[in-house]
């Protein structure tokens, strides 16, 4: 487990593919942060338009660059059950400490397909699961119920909750706070809530580009300093919207070659931010001396 802020790390490309010193640069800015875990190949990476080969070199490529000075939280989930096996078992023979897995998106199962899903990733491998719940994303929602049945299986540990719900996450956490299960919200934008919750941390976006602020942010939530929390996540609160002004990694890509790890390449479908989308990231930006 790891409690505190993982960074839903960026991959930063180039023309010819992965821009590999990009990537170190950014791992080193988020580590001498201070930043508690690290995710690679999560929706923010792009892993849908890269190529098996370029995924199992970003995976070494980050292992050996971390050098467990933090946890390699890994992303394997897929729609096909057997697929996110096989990347499952490989993450884990590239060192990676722990995995994320999404729920299978298109498919649209039914929570005993979730729960069948799941059992059969965490019996391939032996390393920590996280689940992870974006029903935007996926067109599918990780129920109450199907959580505390999850929970029961050894090595899943927790939950990214980015369903936006609330009310569904005071449930998980009911729920994680009677077992060995830990729920982390997947939203910048209302981490001070979850965080009251009890919930264990943040799989964070905006951490790309403020990974101090972030951590700041949670570890005061974590030591009961809401008042200090509460002022700084208002401080960025427009930023941390911002981010989201078009689909997850587009603005974050932008905001993150401004600040110098890696040129605003997305792969298609993506496409970069729009003109008046920057303009309006650039002015929070600057809102906050980031530029």
């Amino acid at each position: 487990m790891f409690k505190g802020v993982a960074t839903a790390l960026i991959t930063p490309f180039n023309s010819t593919g992965v821009d590999y010193k990009a990537f170190a640069k950014l791992i080193e800015f988020q580590i001498q942060a201070g930043i508690d875990a690290l995710v690679v190949l999560g929706t923010t990476g792009e892993p849908a338009t890269m190529t098996s080969e370029e995924k199992t070199e970003v995976i070494r490529f980050a292992v050996k660059t971390i050098n467990h000075r933090v946890p390699v939280i890994v992303g394997t989930g897929s729609n096909n059950t057997i697929c996110a096996v096989s990347d499952s078992i490989e993450a884990a023979k590239l060192g990676a400490d722990m995995l994320l897995v999404v729920t299978p998106y298109y498919n649209k199962c039914t929570q005993s397909g979730l729960i069948q899903h799941f059992a059969s990733i965490a019996e391939s491998v032996t390393i920590p699961i996280i689940a992870y719940n974006v029903p935007s994303r996926t067109g599918v929602n990780i129920l109450p119920a199907t959580v505390r049945a999850i929970a029961g299986i050894p090595n899943i540990i927790g939950i990214k909750e980015a369903s936006g719900n609330i009310g569904q996450m005071v449930e998980i956490q009911d729920i994680a706070r009677n077992m060995d299960f830990e729920l982390y919200s997947g939203d910048d934008g209302i981490i001070v809530p979850v965080m009251s919750l009890g919930a264990a941390g943040l799989i964070s976006v905006a951490s790309n580009i403020i990974p101090s602020v972030m951590v700041d942010i949670v570890h005061s939530c974590m030591d009961g300093d809401y008042s200090h929390a509460i002022e700084l996540f208002f401080k960025y609160h427009d930023l941390l919207n911002t981010l989201f002004v078009e689909v997850n990694p587009i603005p974050v890509k932008f905001a993150a070659s401004k600040l110098g790890y890696g040129e605003n390449i997305l792969r298609l479908p993506l496409t970069p931010l729009s003109e008046s989308g920057a303009a309006r990231l650039i002015d929070v930006m600057r809102d906050v001396n980031l530029i």
